[in-house]
């Protein structure tokens, strides 16, 4: 006898998400960077990154760095670099984070709520952010480099 389960289906509407950001696949930008308005990445983003809304890591996209996203979080392909530790990636989602069964996560996760789809890669921590939280700003994050 074969026990089945629900799928869970992730939808996304890019337009009523308000994605009107996009790294293309095949780019790479890196640097002190903030969007307004959700991201969609396809390429590769490093750096010190606010996003004023949702951030979507599409299969093939890689995201590294210290980054702050005021939205949610649909993680589909990489955070962090595979050779580095889990600190060299943090990630600060005030929303949910949703990691597909193609999402792997290297760095550390840190979201208010986590949805992970059977198949997905979490290998960093994760953290459970509360509404009283204190972290400390993107710049004043020490990086290590002098």
């Amino acid at each position: 006898m074969a026990l089945k389960t629900p799928q869970d289906t992730l939808t996304l509407d890019p337009v009523a998400m308000n994605v009107v950001n996009r790294v293309a696949a095949g780019s790479q930008l890196g640097g002190e960077l903030r969007f307004d308005g959700g991201l969609l990445v396809q390429g590769d983003l490093s750096g010190l990154l606010h996003v004023n809304g949702n951030l979507i890591v599409w299969t093939g996209g890689v995201v590294r760095g210290r980054i702050r996203v005021t939205g949610d979080l649909y993680l589909f392909g990489r955070l962090g670099s595979p050779d580095a530790g889990p600190n060299a990636t943090t990630l600060e989602c005030q929303g949910m984070a949703y990691v597909a069964n193609s999402g792997i996560s290297t760095g550390t996760l840190m979201a208010r709520r986590l949805q992970l789809y059977e198949g997905a890669d979490l290998q960093g921590p994760f953290k459970t952010l509360k509404l009283g939280d204190k972290l400390p700003v993107l710049h004043d994050v020490h990086t290590g480099k002098s």
